[in-house]
């Protein structure tokens, strides 16, 4: 491992983006997302990823150039095609949108179809909690898990996240609807680590904590079992309807290659603005009163605390923007090539 500066990574990036036709601006903006996506620990949707995104724009399975446009206007809903443009972008601009209409109405809806993956859902999330917005937003995905009591893959892991602001730390969750992700998979078997809890089955079906033998078997567990199935399922055909795009079914249809991932996608963004319902000073009150009874909890055997969604992820931030963020030297050498 080795650790890198936010500029340096951030930097490289960019460069390799430019490289590949993309404007400075925009270069600059997704760069910035990747980098993001790193600092705050999530290493397999950030500099990992890379790679695969420059990969993909060669094969032409991203258009650079590409800009969200509008479909339909509702009232406090507005539509988008993606253009199967950088989804990085197109779901910042998405969000953004949602924030503005949240603002001027108490709540902004915005979807979009045809895009492309999204890398780290979680910013998103923050986009929304750093101007004070509630936000929520979720994305499908070509098939990639199995349905549960099934062996082969039908359904999306169709990652959600949950954001509130907090002056002392936003709150965020981001989550697939898989047990682990794929990239946090890829993640753990590059330090040679095996997953603290069942992630998976291996191809003879037994459930397993190697990371290499999920990703062999592609048997991916869904959350909470039965439970993350159902939810994966209606988050599919959720962000189809709203977005008038197409479900996991179509996508694995349309997919160009049996690697692309991200394809062709629908997505579902939703802000809160607090200050239109009960008040800035209600909401801070709510999140500080639950935190404070969270931190009440007795930390169970082997743990060394309870922590709300987002609370690690502020500490690794500042941790990683003071000494450098961590890299796998592999995955550095290749994006330096690159």
């Amino acid at each position: 491992m080795t650790r890198i500066p936010y500029e340096t990574m951030k930097a490289e990036i960019k460069r390799i983006l430019i490289k590949r036709g993309m404007t400075e601006a925009r270069a600059e903006e997704s760069a910035t997302l990747f980098t993001q996506a790193s600092l705050d620990g999530v290493y397999s949707h950030g500099l990992n990823r890379v790679p695969r995104f420059a990969d993909y724009i060669e094969k032409g399975w991203v258009n650079i150039d590409a800009e969200p446009t509008v479909v339909d206007k509702v009232g406090i809903i507005e539509r988008y095609d993606g253009n199967l443009g950088p989804g990085d972008l197109n779901a910042k601009y998405c969000m953004d949108r949602a924030i503005k209409i949240a603002k001027e109405n108490g709540i902004g809806l915005v979807t979009i179809k045809n895009t492309s993956h999204w890398m780290r859902g979680g910013n998103y999330g923050w986009q929304a909690a750093e101007v004070g917005c509630i936000g929520i937003c979720w994305t499908n995905t070509e098939s990639c898990m199995p349905p549960w009591g099934a062996k082969n893959s039908k359904m999306g892991n169709n990652p959600m996240i949950f954001a509130v602001p907090y002056k002392n730390g936003h709150v965020v969750l981001d989550m697939a609807m898989s047990q682990f992700s794929y990239g946090k998979l890829e993640v753990t078997r590059l330090k040679g680590e095996e997953l603290p809890i069942d992630g998976g089955f291996d191809e003879q079906g037994n459930l397993t904590r190697n990371p290499a033998e999920i990703e062999k078997s592609m048997r991916i567990l869904p959350t909470g079992y039965w439970k993350g199935s159902g939810l994966s399922f209606l988050l599919d055909i959720i962000a189809g309807i709203l977005s008038g795009g197409l479900s996991t079914a179509k996508i694995d249809e349309i997919k160009p290659g049996p690697t692309s991932s991200g394809y062709g996608i629908s997505q579902v963004f939703i802000a809160v603005d607090p200050n239109k319902l009960s008040g800035a000073e209600f909401a801070e009150q709510i999140v500080n009163d639950a935190i404070t009874h969270l931190h009440g909890a007795e930390a169970a055997e082997g743990n060394s605390g309870v922590y709300y969604p987002g609370e690690r992820t502020a500490k690794t931030r500042e941790d990683n923007l003071k000494n450098g963020i961590p890299v796998d030297d592999r995955v550095w050498n290749t994006v330096l090539e690159l």
